[in-house]
């Protein structure tokens, strides 16, 4: 009798131990060395303010093995039929352009993208206080982008879009375009 009984409870065990820990996974993440918030938020589809807010973080400022809610609560969550629509509102900025390869500028923007290892993300610096940082973003002739950096020129509704080359950044010039903050 003990002989079935010890694989019977050792099986039941193991199925309701680890139950809760595969629904965990799905709603936790457990940072881990070189990881940033831009990074985190875009695996899991959503954005840095989502991930700060949600953790409340004051701080850009993540630590190896510090374990972050990734995903709302269920009972929080908004209906699906919200989602489906993207809201956003329309701005008119002024519009320059930035490169990664000036001297010294690390290439590493305000949420922790690194800017040199990713030549081809669209990202734009912006003034928080006029689009918050995280958001994604449409900027007319540059395309989807995410707000990932702010510069001490940008003040108000400026924003700097971000080219790999400085050729690119120089032909984009000055410009006044519309921008669609996505909520």
């Amino acid at each position: 009798m003990k002989k079935i009984l010890l694989p019977i409870i050792t099986a039941f065990f193991l199925v309701f131990s680890f139950s809760g820990v595969s629904s965990a996974a799905t709603t936790t993440y457990k940072v881990k060395s070189g990881d940033t918030l831009w990074g985190i938020a875009s695996k899991h589809n959503i954005t840095v303010n989502q991930l700060k807010s949600w953790n409340n973080l004051k701080k850009d400022h993540i630590k190896p093995k510090q374990v972050l809610k990734v995903k709302k609560s269920a009972t929080k969550a908004k209906p699906k039929a919200k989602k489906a629509s993207k809201k956003y509102k329309t701005i008119t900025v002024n519009a320059t352009a930035y490169t990664a390869n000036c001297k010294g500028c690390s290439g590493i923007t305000a949420t922790g993208l690194n800017l040199k290892k990713n030549p081809k993300v669209k990202a734009i610096s912006v003034d928080p206080k006029v689009i918050p940082l995280g958001t994604k973003v449409h900027v007319e002739g540059y395309g989807d982008a995410v707000a990932a950096d702010k510069g001490s020129a940008i003040k108000g509704k400026k924003i700097d879009v971000f080219y790999s080359s400085k050729t690119k950044a120089l032909n984009w010039g000055r410009k006044t375009v519309k921008v669609k903050v996505y909520q």
